[in-house]
């Protein structure tokens, strides 16, 4: 069944919140604790590469350098975490990420096995929001000054990729909803009673087709990495700054209705963010 979620996941998944339930239980009340938090940023990303094939007889296109991707663009995401105890942490992220570009092409531009032809205009659309859910495992729970935790995470993108010509004459699109687990890790460092240092990835690179059940031969990555500086300004908030690596992409056959032509893609990308936000513990 293409994009099935692995069950191998899911029952990880599971089971790290039946034991962090289990932990919980097994505590006095007094001791028990559940903390939240809202985290949201906003900033720019700057794509440093982005590439692209859609179909075997279509070209690798470069975004930045003939889709129009060559500038910034503003960027929010958010998230909400819930921390178990000293030791669980269960986040959702939800990360908006559309970019519409226009662009005058130099050369040919074949996407689907549609030619969009040279000195015509091009309207891109790159559309790839995701949803995250992930689970971490504090490693060093009594140490006052120094954090790190390990778990997993679960990434679900719900992509549309489509390329129009500025008179309307041409029009291809491809896109689909795909499921992704990834290890996650994230330290921290209290550098006084105010400042703090944290650094967060989540990451995989593997054949997609066996971590989803798809029938289809596809190779993919994601890295979403960070550093963040950060300044506790009174009890309930904290002020960061954020400097993020986002990359990752696939290369493969998936065929359905929201694949046209052949159902071959290449789509590979790099994007540095620079944020500020907030976090607000309640």
């Amino acid at each position: 069944m293409k994009l099935r979620i692995s069950l191998t996941v899911l029952s990880l998944f599971f089971a790290l919140a039946a034991q962090a339930q289990n932990e919980n239980a097994g505590l006095k009340s007094d001791t028990s604790k559940f903390k939240f938090r809202a985290v949201a940023e906003i900033g720019f990303a700057s794509v440093l590469a982005h590439h692209i094939q859609l179909g075997q007889n279509g070209n690798y296109f470069d975004y930045v350098k003939d889709g129009g991707q060559d500038v910034l663009f503003p960027i929010t995401r958010f998230s909400i975490e819930m921390d178990l105890n000293k030791r669980n942490t269960f986040i959702l992220l939800y990360q908006p990420l559309r970019i519409e570009t226009q662009a005058f092409l130099r050369t040919d531009a074949v996407f689907n096995d549609i030619t969009f032809p040279a000195s015509t205009g091009i309207n891109c659309l790159y559309n790839f929001p995701f949803y995250r859910f992930s689970y971490l495992r504090e490693l060093m729970p009594n140490n006052p000054k120094y954090k790190f935790a390990i778990g997993v995470t679960l990434q679900i993108r719900n992509a549309t990729i489509s390329f129009e010509s500025t008179d309307g004459t041409r029009f291809t699109t491809n896109g689909g909803i795909g499921p992704v687990p990834a290890i996650k890790i994230r330290g921290k460092a209290q550098l006084n009673n105010c400042f703090y240092a944290e650094l967060e990835a989540d990451g995989i690179y593997a054949p997609v087709s066996y971590l989803n059940g798809s029938d289809n031969e596809i190779v993919g990555a994601i890295l979403d990495a960070s550093m963040r500086m950060g300044a506790q300004i009174n009890e309930p908030v904290r002020l960061f700054l954020n400097i993020r690596y986002l990359g990752g992409g696939a290369t493969g056959t998936d065929t359905g209705d929201v694949w046209p032509g052949d159902g071959y893609v290449k789509n590979w990308l790099n994007f540095l963010t620079v944020s500020t936000g907030f976090v607000c513990q309640f």
